[in-house]
């Protein structure tokens, strides 16, 4: 399947990968620096958080272009199957 990324999508997650990519640098400095590991530790949790973010991006557009194609499509397993996987690498959502 050809990849249909919405421009709105792509202009969000081109956002959010520079905003990760400069929290990655500082994280990068902060353990050159040998910087206190309560700091460290917030930093690299502040890039996972932005991590799920973008990945929420991308599962919304992905939602909204190639899963309504497909099960419009009459590829309804092959939506549920894809939909599945990731569920089960991802997991249930935390409460």
């Amino acid at each position: 399947m050809e990849p249909t990324v919405t421009p709105e999508t792509r202009k969000q997650a081109q956002r959010r990968l520079r905003i990760i990519a400069g929290q990655l640098q500082a994280l990068e400095k902060q353990i050159d620096e040998d910087r206190y590991c309560m700091d460290v530790l917030d930093l690299s949790m502040s890039i996972q958080k932005a991590l799920r973010s973008l990945d929420g991006i991308v599962i919304e557009g992905h939602l909204r272009t190639h899963v309504i194609e497909q099960m419009t499509g009459g590829e309804t397993e092959r939506a549920v199957g894809e939909l599945l996987r990731l569920y089960k690498v991802q997991g249930p959502a935390e409460s």
